[in-house]
């Protein structure tokens, strides 16, 4: 049998090396020819088995990335998705129970279906690179894995931590995977192969689970299951988000097996492949593709970074730059307003770099204070991140525009003034582009590249491709006030705030929204941006002189100025926010305060400021957390009106 997607070589030794280079593909998927091809694998080590075999990727992006997620949307019935679910559990269970020792050498990502092959195998060596990590995301489509994952994980490190991973979708690096015995070694690149060798050829005894946690992994699962539901439901409704509510009751009462799962159980493969909520997270991680995209046609690489205002934003772009391998100049006005950037871009570092001191002290070392402004001579790409006055942003491009690097990328990170604005004291205006990072830098995924009817294509592309160098989202838009996000936030803020003026409690405001699928009440996202930030960008959004909120007007007056001042709507010790008891909730409340939400966001497709629909739903979801399970505020009407 010839094989189009791997490739099947044996050593002196008598190890097989099956190696995955999916034709046509940057990544790996196990589509159904990828996987015809391994059962094919599979049936020429029975007729003359190795002394082992080796699975791993010939693609320099990674292990494999999962299953083929376009065959998940062409799935059109129940049986469908059954025999999908089969093909996987039965091809990977005659991995597991080969006869000759099996290893997955995992360098990259490790996602998913590919998680759940490389657990079939009996050993796994992680490749110990920054690229590496392996996780079960499943849940984050909506559905769960099926493969035998739900089965072998909690078998291999225990419940609680297997739980974690499958709930959550988050992932492990080489390192970590180590540490929790996901892997059993983890080595560097150059010793990797040999080290596959003499693992198969030495064949150590495979790790055992101490008695408790076998003991919670049979008899006691039940009060294991149960501690993580009412864990889960503190974060996700059942209604909104089922796939955690069926891994738990899979894993409980079906021993990991999908297949074992009544048809008519809301656990059922059928059920959760059918789903709203699978459909909707399907679409958005579409979306996300669809922004990772942009920029992938420009070949631009910087390695110096100016980044100009060390407030908040300002630092923790600097520090996000410096983390992805960046020399980065950070300006302000003195060390000392310099100081506690690079305090918090050090503590950064360590938790990124847990275990790894190292590397935590050379990122540090690409963050160089920089008051005199130097850097921006030597720099690829300068960021502004000053405060809003237009006048100081005027007056700065242009002296930067006067001493950069005539190929320069000049971005700036307003998020209530117009680029074009800027950009007309500059003799190239179409040099400047809007940069528009969300807070918290590290966490949010979101970046607005603004342009202007000035700003060039190429200008355009590099900015793109240089958030994509800091593994975030860029979202193309043009230049309008609030943007896209900022736009369809204030009206809902701003709703929100008018229901405290009449009365209404904050937090039985905000129990009406997270009851809605929102991460986070309006009233504490307030609270949480401050009540200045949300006072200057309702003014620039609606005129100088449009009505505040009476709620949100005085207590800016009084200074309470949310989480940043211990004391906004809601009081923040420690910054924790405190609040009281939600009060009943009137049945039309989230309706009406998500409704200037929804007419922004089509106004903002209408406008021309997005491209389309799609990029609206998927810069409002990244860029604001909207609840992800209705896949985007537009998806969200369509759905609405078909319902009805």
């Amino acid at each position: 049998m010839t094989f189009e997607h791997w490739t099947l070589d044996r050593d002196a030794e008598g190890i097989a090396w099956a190696t995955l280079d999916e034709a046509g593909a940057s990544a790996n998927t196990l589509g159904l020819a990828v996987m015809e091809e391994l059962a094919g694998i599979l049936d020429q080590l029975a007729l003359r088995p190795p002394s082992g075999l080796v699975i791993r990727s010939g693609k320099a992006a990674g292990f494999i990335a999962g299953a083929n997620i376009e065959e998940f949307t062409r799935i059109d019935s129940a049986e469908a998705a059954r025999a999908l679910v089969q093909r996987g559990w039965t091809l990977f269970g005659r991995l597991a129970v080969a006869d000759y020792p099996t290893l997955a050498l995992i360098r990259g990502h490790c996602l998913g279906g590919g998680l759940e092959l490389a657990l079939a195998c009996r050993y796994r060596i992680t490749v110990d690179e920054p690229g590496t990590r392996l996780a079960l995301p499943e849940v984050m489509l909506g559905i769960y894995p099926a493969w035998g994952g739900m089965q072998r994980l909690p078998q291999l490190i225990g419940p609680a931590a297997a739980l974690d991973l499958m709930l959550t979708g988050k992932g492990v690096d080489a390192v970590k995977a180590r540490r929790l015995g996901l892997a059993d070694d983890c080595v560097p690149p150059r010793v990797m192969d040999n080290a596959a060798r003499v693992m198969l050829l030495s064949r150590p005894a495979p790790r055992r689970l101490p008695l408790l946690q076998r003991l919670l992994n049979g008899p006691l699962r039940g009060i294991v299951a149960g501690k993580a539901r009412k864990q889960v439901a503190v974060k996700a409704r059942p209604e909104h988000y089922p796939a955690p509510y069926a891994i738990l009751d899979v894993w409980a009462n079906h021993g990991g097996n999908a297949l074992a799962v009544p048809v008519a159980s809301p656990s059922s493969l059928e059920s959760i492949l059918r789903s709203p909520t699978a459909r909707n997270l399907i679409r958005v991680f579409f979306l996300q593709e669809r922004l990772k995209a942009f920029g992938k046609d420009a070949d631009f690489k910087p390695r110096r970074v100016h980044v100009i205002g060390a407030g908040v934003m300002g630092g923790d772009i600097a520090a996000e730059c410096a983390l992805r391998g960046m020399i980065v100049t950070i300006q302000d006005q003195s060390v000392e307003r310099i100081a506690p950037a690079v305090a918090r871009a050090a503590k950064r570092f360590e938790r990124k770099f847990r275990g790894k001191p190292r590397e935590a002290r050379f990122a540090l070392d690409r963050l160089i204070p920089d008051p005199a402004g130097h850097g921006v001579a030597r720099a690829d790409v300068i960021i502004e991140a000053i405060f809003e006055n237009l006048e100081a942003k005027r007056a700065l491009f242009a002296d930067i525009e006067r001493r950069a690097r005539p190929d320069a990328l000049l971005a700036s990170n307003t998020s209530s003034l117009r680029i074009a604005d800027i950009a007309d004291v500059l003799a190239n205006p179409g040099r400047l582009v809007g940069i528009h990072f969300f807070n918290p830098v590290a966490v949010m995924p979101l970046v607005e590249v603004v342009r202007t009817r000035c700003t060039s294509d190429e200008v355009a592309r590099h900015t793109a491709a240089f958030v994509r160098r800091l593994d975030k989202l860029p979202l193309p838009v043009q230049d309008a006030p609030g943007f896209l996000v900022n736009a369809v936030l204030g009206p809902y803020m701003y709703e929100a705030l008018r229901c405290v003026d009449e009365g209404l409690a904050p937090e039985t405001i905000d129990a009406a929204l997270t009851a809605f699928g929102m991460p986070m009440g309006p009233i504490e996202l307030v609270d949480t941006v401050g009540l200045d930030i949300a006072v200057a960008a309702g003014k620039a959004l609606a005129g100088a002189h449009a009505e505040l909120p009476r709620a949100l007007a005085e207590r800016v007056a009084d200074g309470r100025l949310g989480k940043k001042t211990g004391q906004g709507f809601y009081a923040w010790p420690g910054g924790k926010v405190s609040k009281p008891a939600a009060g009943a909730v009137p049945a039309d409340l989230a309706a009406r305060i998500v409704a200037p939400l929804l007419a922004a966001s089509q106004a903002c497709v209408s406008g021309g400021v997005v491209a389309d629909a799609d990029l609206a739903d998927a810069g409002v979801i990244f860029g604001t957390g909207f609840a992800p399970f209705t896949g985007g505020p537009l998806n969200f009407v369509r759905s609405s009106r078909a319902a009805d």
